[in-house]
């Protein structure tokens, strides 16, 4: 499979706004925006948009997901998370991430609808809830149907490694229509056959690192990941 490696992006995970500034500096082409990444990331406070957004110059997509866990949204979820796209809508972001199911794993079209509306001319991402879906073939038509740029999948498996004959099943299905973006355990070990075997332009990863626990930070103390800089740079470096 040929692909134009000058046409490849790297978009990074970054849950905080050293991350987001460190993956900047490492040449990273777009940031997606989250909060507590060790549960899969949330919607990430008002505060850091805001700083991200002023702070930075590469395209800011905010992840919009209320709490951890399964993707199946209460009506009251649902307001939510309107509102806070439409507080990204305000500060100028350049896109949301998202994404809503019903009980049965498809998507959930109506529910979907409603946040895309409030995004406006925002780009909109359909997250890793596609990976719950059991059909995925139809859930990418829906997705498809309802607007959205692109989709962040690890083709339903743990790693987008272990997912790359389904994800090349999907980039052929998806023929241009929207961007099938792998993620999920992507690295510099694997990001180059990822690219060759799934066809796909478009990669997500979070190029962090473990920061020990501060001692002095007592009985609050706790380890932390932060985006490395020289790490992005290595994943750009290879695309």
């Amino acid at each position: 499979m040929t692909f134009n490696h000058m046409s490849l992006t790297l978009e990074i995970c970054a849950a905080s706004l050293p991350s987001a500034l460190a993956a900047q500096a490492g040449g990273a082409h777009r940031i997606e925006l989250c909060q507590n990444l060790e549960q899969g990331g949330i919607t990430p406070s008002y505060g850091l948009i805001r700083e991200a957004l002023a702070q930075l110059s590469i395209p800011v997509f905010v992840l919009i997901r209320p709490r951890p866990g399964g993707f199946v949204y209460s009506a009251d979820e649902l307001a939510m998370m309107r509102a806070d796209i439409g507080i990204c809508r305000e500060l100028g972001a350049a896109g949301v991430v998202l994404g809503a199911l019903d009980a049965a794993g498809r998507v959930a079209l109506a529910a979907c609808r409603g946040l895309i509306e409030r995004a406006g001319a925002m780009q909109v991402t359909f997250h890793r809830a596609f990976d719950v879906c059991p059909n995925q073939s139809q859930a990418l038509e829906d997705i498809i149907a309802l607007g959205c740029q692109r989709v962040l999948t690890s083709g339903g498996y743990p790693t987008a490694e272990a997912g790359q004959t389904q994800l090349a099943a999907l980039v052929q299905q998806a023929a241009g229509r929207i961007s099938v973006m792998p993620g999920a355990g992507v690295s510099a070990a694997n990001i180059q056959e990822l690219a060759r075997h799934t066809g796909a332009h478009e990669f997500h990863t979070s190029a962090k690192r473990r920061l020990p626990a501060n001692p002095a930070d007592g009985l609050f103390a706790t380890e932390q990941f932060e985006t490395d800089a020289a790490l992005v740079a290595e994943l750009v470096a290879l695309l």
